[in-house]
């Protein structure tokens, strides 16, 4: 059975990493796909080519979610070329770490309006069409670091401890209304951005997880999966670690 079989997913930064990963475990539920990228073209129409040879429809478009009007007119777009929208995934996101002696007011700035002030801009832009159908699923991308902080990540940490409550006043504003708002927070995902670290950092990241390794991206898109299917109807406002038992 394909749990999201007819359903329209619109995720932000999916061109690679997890992004990528959530795009396929939807298109292979039958998800059709419009995804947003910020400069990796060639992976993009990698990806789209790959997504509607699945035989669901799957675009990629150009656009910055951190921009308000940008993330308005990506939205339209979507609802001219695929008539409807059913589930919203925040997932675009930066890092810039460093010590707060040491962080830049540049670097504090970006980091929140990619990885928060997106999540406004998105849902704003969505909003009107999910209370007109009365039903919508968001799911918005945190981390472990936004529960639990850590050092050298000031911007980031605040930027994603901003998702969960942000996420969980939508729950609250938007509940009557049949539209549900959850949260993702993973630990340490294996992507192409930790295959650059050193592989002792690895290791010492993988021996201090409960489940001592680190987690895919398949692990993070089936919680994702989830939580834009009828099989998590009576949940919303909920914070999900994806974290092999890092926070416990």
């Amino acid at each position: 059975m394909k749990l999201l079989q007819g359903k329209t997913a619109i995720i932000t930064g999916a061109s690679r990493g997890i992004g990528k990963g959530i795009a396929e475990i939807f298109a292979k539920n039958g998800a059709n796909i419009a995804f947003t990228y910020s400069s990796s073209v060639e992976s993009a129409q990698a990806l789209e080519k790959e997504l509607n040879e699945l035989g669901i429809k799957a675009k990629g478009y150009q656009s910055d979610a951190s921009d308000f009007n940008e993330a308005q007119t990506f939205v339209d777009a979507v609802l001219e070329d695929f008539e409807t929208v059913d589930i919203l995934i925040n997932n675009a996101g930066i890092t810039k770490d460093n010590l707060l002696m040491r962080m830049t007011e540049e670097d504090f700035d970006k980091v929140i309006d990619v990885n928060l002030k997106s999540v406004f801009n998105m849902t704003k832009a969505i909003q009107k069409t999910f209370l007109k159908q009365r039903s919508g699923s968001i799911i918005n991308m945190s981390s472990v670091v936004g529960v639990k902080g850590n050092a050298g990540q000031t911007n980031y940490a605040a930027s994603k401890a901003g998702v969960i409550g942000f996420s969980k006043s939508v729950a609250l504003e938007l509940g009557s209304r049949n539209i549900r708002c959850n949260v993702i927070a993973p630990g340490f995902i294996e992507t192409e951005m930790t295959a650059k670290l050193n592989e002792d950092v690895v290791k010492g990241w993988r021996d201090g997880i409960p489940l001592k390794r680190g987690g895919s991206t398949e692990d993070v898109a089936n919680a994702c999966l989830f939580f834009a299917s009828d099989m998590s109807a009576f949940v919303t406002g909920q914070v999900l670690n994806v974290c092999g038992g890092m926070l416990t």
